[in-house]
């Protein structure tokens, strides 16, 4: 190897060694995932958000700020239905305003602000319950079959391979139908129906985290059956831990890299599953709102009203593209094998010591 090539090698590693010289584990995970700039840019897009939606229309029994907190709200025509927000002067308006209409209006004065955000609120609902759903069933199936293996692995991955052959989105469209249709199909008691259509979206997530926990299943089941061997596994053992204790502190912790990533990968797939079930009209049904179901329901407004198009299809995107990012930033943070580029500063910096260390025990001999 050139000495030249040598040196710029030596300088790599020294400068990740000192970066890294007397951390823990989770403290070079979260410093790695706190320098990765797309994952640090997804989250702050999604806190955003988050805080946008949540202060604007409210959260459970706290109302928000906005001034229509009921979506399907009539109101009086303003600016022809056309969005109210102004930009600031140094974007070329009048002064930043949000009006009374800052999204717009729909045909019968739907205030299209208060229906995009209770939809991004839906959408971060679906996202956070399916997410959860999938990791519970998918995290147990996978560590019971990789742990013990034997007959209870054979028989839990045919039933994961059961679920993985199911189309996920004409299962889901069924789903969504059988849940709106349920009460007056079945005769159930009007309390029953009205809790049901109250709480859709949950329901919805639930039974869609019910069928897209395979993929987390078989993610564990891999981790286990390689980490089981291990001697740290096999020296907890023979001191007498029982197998709940190696499952849970042994071997869990050192398999969450791989959940972490996969489940926010999981919650970006719920966004855009939920979105297009609602769209094609077998999610998420009014009263309750949906971004998908936005869409749908004004994707003839295109040319004529094209506000009531592009502000939930943007939600759509940013939402979806912050959490994968989120996920990209998690999976390099996790695994050992990807490596932060220095920059050509630092790479000069650590070359030049590592010269006047090499000159220093010359000059030693």
């Amino acid at each position: 190897m050139d000495p030249k090539d040598q040196l710029e090698t030596r300088g790599d590693n020294a400068i990740e060694i000192k970066e890294v010289e007397g951390l823990s584990q989770g403290q070079i995970v979260l410093r790695r995932f706190f320098r990765h700039k797309g994952a640090m840019g997804g989250l702050s897009v999604l806190a955003l958000i988050m805080i946008f939606a949540f202060s604007a229309m409210g959260i459970g029994p706290i109302p928000g700020w906005w001034q229509y907190q009921n979506p399907n709200q009539t109101h009086p025509m303003e600016n022809n239905g056309a969005p109210t927000i102004t930009w600031p002067e140094w974007l070329g308006g009048p002064g930043f305003s949000l009006g009374n209409q800052p999204f717009g209006q729909d045909t019968i004065g739907m205030d299209n602000f208060a229906q995009v955000l209770s939809g991004v609120k839906t959408s971060l609902l679906v996202m956070v319950v399916l997410g959860l759903t999938a990791l519970v069933i998918g995290v147990t199936v996978g560590a019971l079959a990789g742990y013990f293996r034997g007959w209870l692995d054979l028989w839990l991955m045919r039933i994961t391979e059961l679920f993985i052959v199911l189309p996920v989105i004409v299962v889901g469209a069924v789903l969504g139908k059988l849940l709106s249709i349920a009460g007056d199909k079945f005769g159930w008691p009007q309390e029953v129906t009205s809790f049901i259509w109250e709480n859709m979206p949950t329901l919805l997530a639930l039974a869609l985290g019910l069928i897209l926990w395979p993929t987390m299943a078989r993610l564990v089941r891999g981790e286990f059956l390689s980490l089981r061997e291990q001697e740290f596994v096999d020296s907890a053992r023979v001191s007498g831990a029982s197998n709940w204790r190696i499952i849970t502190k042994h071997i869990l912790p050192n398999a969450v890299g791989v959940v972490i990533v996969n489940i926010t990968l999981l919650m970006s797939q719920a966004v855009v599953l939920e979105t297009a079930l609602s769209f094609l009209g077998f999610g998420i049904q009014p009263p309750n709102v949906s971004l998908g179901n936005l869409i749908s329901v004004n994707q003839g407004a295109f040319a004529t009203r094209p506000w009531l198009f592009w502000w939930p299809g943007l939600f759509i995107i940013l939402i979806a593209l912050s959490v994968n990012f989120i996920g990209d930033g998690l999976r390099d943070a996790f695994d050992p094998r990807t490596k932060r580029i220095p920059s050509q500063r630092e790479m000069e910096k650590a070359t030049r010591k590592e010269e006047a260390a090499t000159d220093a025990l010359e000059g030693a001999k």
